[in-house]
């Protein structure tokens, strides 16, 4: 129970993978099985793959598996390096900084709307690109910080997890 109080992030993604997973069969029973669909599930599977999408990412910006070019920054020199990484999360930040905002202004622009099928406020949905985003900035904020303090190295930056 302590592991799962020490990591929200991966507890998440497991129970909205366990819940999508849950809400796709149930609907496969239901419509081939039972010969009577249901209203919600297309929606609901929707909603949380959104969400699931969104934590994912940052997740595995923590763990370091998203795709990098190693083999370019491994042929630099070790202090130029280090220069380059420094770049590269700032310009991922940037662009995350930029999907944050824009996705703000698409939930305000949602507001008031509510889900045909499940009746719940559209801006529950599209709130997973506005935590994901700030999730992933934090994670490059982080690894930032240690690359500067040289906690990091940029060979594990780069390299495979």
């Amino acid at each position: 129970m302590i592991r799962v109080l020490r990591h929200p992030l991966e507890t998440s993604i497991c129970c909205l993978l366990a819940a999508l997973t849950v809400v796709v069969f149930s609907q496969v029973i239901a419509r081939y099985v039972l010969q009577a669909p249901l209203s919600w599930s297309e929606e609901l599977a929707r909603f949380l793959l959104m969400w699931l999408s969104m934590l994912s990412a940052a997740y595995a910006f923590r763990k370091k598996s998203h795709f990098a070019l190693r083999i370019i920054v491994e042929r630099l020199p070790v202090r130029v390096r280090s220069a380059v990484a420094v770049c590269v999360n700032a310009v991922v930040a940037a662009f995350f900084i930029l999907i944050f905002y824009q996705g703000v202004k698409f939930v305000i622009g949602v507001s008031g709307h509510i889900a045909p099928a499940l009746q719940i406020p559209m801006e529950i949905p599209f709130a997973s690109v506005v935590v994901g985003s700030i999730l992933i900035v934090w994670e490059i904020a982080l690894s930032t910080w240690r690359l500067l303090r040289k906690r990091e190295t940029v060979h594990s930056r780069f390299s495979d997890p």
